[in-house]
């Protein structure tokens, strides 16, 4: 072998050495567990998964958690895409996580947080609690995470005017607790005296409203129904007519009494010591009658 072959041979081995070098570091620095910020790794997005079980209220650890490459149209809204931003500040678990689970920031408080109500409601929402009983809240299935329609029951007008009315007030609201319970993985029917649903500040005090002058109750919704309610209300009308109620014929020989002008309900006949009083209905009106006693 001569001296240009040896010296062609080297520096192919050198230019070699130098490429796998050159690939090597670039692996090195696109290593999601070397990534402090996350960022891109090819077509790619690092995003923060568990990597072990993380119960509810425990803090996410930087033990328990990876930095893993999503697809850059399949990246989960409110994931972290660095250990340090989904761990530092002591953020803690606000439902349990799975091994492989993204960590997402609707499910984990902020920094320096704790397990509170207030950190898992809506941005802008308002919880409140209406009284609630074994029919009111459907038997005890009413669970926290349901979705619910609220509606209200209360009579309307006076007198002969008055109307019994069920009112949708709120649609497809999200349940935050039941009594003092708000884990949204409890699987257990139970019967609360109370019941605390996400709502709107105008439907807030639409529902502290009606609790004063009506009833206040729960429809549960199937897991996958947002649809809007066609009906808002409900009177005794849309039930449909009673049956009436037929008169008895009056007794014979008795004789209606004149009705006073200007006299309301029914006319009290004057009776002698002998005779007693009988109410006969005709449609609406209602007559008394004098019969004799046997």
């Amino acid at each position: 072998m001569n001296l240009r072959t040896i010296a062609t041979l080297a520096v192919a081995i050198l230019l070699g050495l130098i490429a796998v070098g050159l690939v090597r570091g670039f692996l090195m620095k696109s290593d999601p567990n070397q990534s402090a910020s996350g960022g891109k790794a090819g077509p790619g997005v690092f995003v923060v998964v568990a990597t072990a079980p993380i119960a509810r209220g425990a803090p996410v650890d930087p033990k328990f958690i990876k930095l893993v490459t999503y697809p850059a149209d399949s990246v989960p809204d409110g994931a972290f895409h660095s250990i340090t931003e989904a761990s530092t500040g002591g953020r803690i678990a606000l439902r349990s996580f799975v091994p492989g689970e993204p960590i997402l920031t609707p499910n984990v408080s902020g920094p320096g947080g704790k397990l509170t109500l207030s950190a898992a409601m809506t941005p802008g929402m308002r919880a409140v609690a209406i009284r609630a009983s074994d029919t009111s809240a459907v038997g005890g299935f009413v669970l926290p995470g349901d979705r619910v329609d609220v509606l209200v029951t209360r009579t309307v007008g006076g007198g002969e005017e008055a109307n019994t009315v069920t009112q949708v007030l709120a649609e497809n609201v999200r349940v935050l607790g039941v009594d003092q319970s708000d884990n949204d993985e409890q699987n257990k029917p139970v019967v609360a005296k109370a019941i605390t649903i996400e709502v709107t500040p105008d439907q807030a005090a639409t529902l502290n409203l009606a609790q004063s002058v009506g009833t206040v109750s729960l429809t549960l919704r199937h897991v996958s129904d947002s649809a809007g309610l066609a009906s808002k209300a409900t009177t005794v009308a849309d039930l449909g007519f009673a049956p009436r109620r037929h008169a008895e014929p009056a007794p014979a020989g008795a004789a209606p009494a004149a009705r006073p002008a200007g006299a309301a309900g029914p006319v009290r006949p004057t009776l002698r010591p002998n005779e007693v009083e009988v109410h006969v209905t005709r449609g609406v009106e209602t007559n008394g009658y004098a019969v004799a006693r046997y």
